[in-house]
């Protein structure tokens, strides 16, 4: 029996990725289709080399139509809810990524909707959510998006280009599928029944926009697989592409937990964080160590199961050749959970500092990077 439960809106359990991949029906990511990226682009993104991203649908297909000089498109987005995490910028650095090695442009939507009608929380307003949507929009940009070739969109902001599409998908959308999908009860509200159908535009706007099929790439957490599970038959029947789509694996939390939350507010590290309070909450962190200096010195610790050394390989040390010392050192015990802990929260520090730069810089002309309605 599972002792894990992925859903759209809930992590539970220690994740089995490789039991995951049966039960939604995806495909790894394996060492061909990474050796084939990194053939195109020249290298490949150290989350891909890691296996952070670690599963695929159709990446092969979309590779044969690059290789025929068929350009594709990336679409990613983020529902938000509260403040960015570092853990909401593993599909973002991905995009950027791609849009630099494959000359991509990147669209992201900003479904300032979602949590409003998906949480029963009456402190969640529309108008607070939009605002939101906003800050978001500045975090995204700053992570070094090419504005001439990005376009970021909010749902209720860029209805006019996305309600007669979310319209032709949601017409061949039954209640039942999405009712079984999402666990849905007869007491869910019809706004988040159609919700998916605004998700769907992503996958063929740019085809409806230059009016010819583009192929389109979704790099995305796992657990948002379900949306494109739904519609990927739906797209095709339209007479788009069906999308491929890249899942990562999910950033833990610093205390052990599956995936960090941004609801936790000790545990989950903002990208509005002070130096104090990254400091404090590193501090708290879970480790690998042995229980005394003494003997983690004698026996050393599980890299794998220290949250630390999982926050370099995810996030905060692309360099193999460093994180791999990172974690020898951690194995042979010469690297205390002090000394340990204050490192990642200065690298971590460091990234914060930079990226409150570059948003501060990119402010001033967001509007770039919007999608005009």
């Amino acid at each position: 029996m599972e002792n894990f439960n992925v859903t759209a809106y809930e992590v539970k359990g220690t994740v089995d990725y490789e039991k995951l991949e049966g039960k939604f029906g995806i495909m790894p990511l394996d060492r061909r289709l990474q050796e084939r990226m990194e053939a195109i682009a020249g290298e490949n993104h150290f989350m891909i080399r890691r296996g952070i991203y670690f599963a695929q649908r159709e990446l092969g297909w979309l590779l044969d139509q690059y290789e025929k000089g068929n350009g594709f498109y990336v679409y990613t987005g983020i529902a938000p809810s509260g403040r960015m995490t570092v853990a909401h910028l593993l599909p973002f650095m991905m995009a950027q990524w791609l849009q630099e090695k494959f000359d991509a442009d990147v669209y992201i939507q900003i479904p300032d909707e979602e949590k409003f009608l998906i949480k029963n929380d009456p402190k969640i307003t529309l108008e607070g959510i939009n605002k939101l949507a906003h800050e978001d929009a500045l975090d995204i940009a700053a992570l070094g998006f090419n504005p001439k070739k990005t376009k970021i969109y909010l749902n209720t902001e860029n209805a006019g280009t996305i309600y007669k599409q979310a319209v032709r998908v949601a017409k061949r959308i039954t209640f039942s599928t999405i009712k079984d999908a999402f666990g849905f009860t007869n007491e869910t509200n019809i706004g988040a029944l159609f919700y998916t159908s605004t998700q769907a535009v992503g996958t063929f706007i740019k085809s409806v926009e230059e009016g010819r099929n583009i192929p389109c790439l979704i790099p995305l957490g796992v657990d948002q697989d379900v949306h494109f599970r739904v519609a990927r038959d739906v797209v095709e029947k339209l007479g788009y592409y069906k999308p491929a789509i890249m899942h990562s694996r999910f950033l833990p939390g610093l205390r052990g937990e599956p995936k960090m939350s941004s609801s936790d507010e000790n545990g989950a590290i903002y990208l509005s964080d002070r130096k104090e309070e990254v400091e404090r909450k590193v501090n708290r962190a879970l480790t690998g160590q042995q229980s005394t200096a003494e003997l983690q010195r004698k026996y050393g610790g599980d890299p794998d199961k220290c949250s630390v050394c999982q926050y370099y390989k995810y996030l905060f040390e692309p360099d193999d050749a460093a994180l791999e010392k990172i974690f020898a050192a951690e194995r042979g015990g010469s690297m205390l959970a002090g000394e340990h802990k204050k490192a990642l929260s200065a690298r971590i520090n460091k990234f914060l500092e930079k990226h409150r730069a570059e948003r501060e810089r990119v402010e001033g002309h967001i509007d770039d990077f919007m999608m005009k309605a």
